[in-house]
């Protein structure tokens, strides 16, 4: 608690003052009492300061990175049983969400989009291979629709991955083709 309270805004706020006080002690302002003046200005500027951001919405980054890692795991060692290709596609989906989620700041920053990857990462990637992965082998294999609907649903998860993906990188895609215009108006 006390070491949160150190680098907070509130404490450095508080030092500034204290450090504004102990200069006007020594060009000569403030006399004697220059210890009031400082503990004053301390808690004036701790008091005044804006207080720290409540953060209500758990950081389920982590424990998702860490989910699409032992998911890739699993369907590495089950690809003999996966369709062709569709391991591919899962390690491209779980590369787009990992990706986007090493940012959780910015993700937490636009709720829907949060819960957008939350919902590919945490539920719909991992309920797709799931259920494909407990279909008994033999069953899987002789029957060619279940592979099928494995691979229409990575397609699906992949495009819903890079849409998302468009949505969190627009900024710097909009700022980059503003400095391509700036660029080419220099020119002329």
């Amino acid at each position: 608690m006390m070491l949160r309270y150190l680098g907070s805004t509130k404490n450095l706020a508080g030092c500034v003052g204290g450090l504004l006080g102990v200069g006007l002690y020594l060009i000569g302002v403030v006399g004697w009492f220059w210890p009031f003046v400082v503990v004053a200005l301390y808690a004036a500027g701790a008091l005044l300061a804006p207080g720290e951001k409540v953060r209500l919405v758990p950081d389920a980054s982590a424990g998702l990175r860490e989910s699409l890692d032992a998911l890739e795991a699993t369907v590495s060692a089950q690809a003999s049983r996966m369709p062709p290709s569709s391991v591919d596609t899962v390690h491209r989906i779980a590369e787009v969400l990992r990706d986007l989620l090493s940012r959780p700041r910015r993700l937490s920053g636009d709720p829907e989009l949060q819960h957008a990857v939350v919902r590919l990462a945490g539920t719909d990637l991992p309920l797709s291979l799931e259920t494909y992965l407990n279909l008994p082998r033999w069953f899987a294999a002789r029957r060619a629709g279940a592979g099928s609907e494995l691979v229409t649903q990575l397609g699906l998860l992949e495009a819903e991955a890079h849409r998302v993906a468009e949505r969190f990188y627009a900024t710097e895609v909009d700022r980059q083709a503003d400095h391509t215009r700036y660029l080419r108006d220099r020119e002329t």
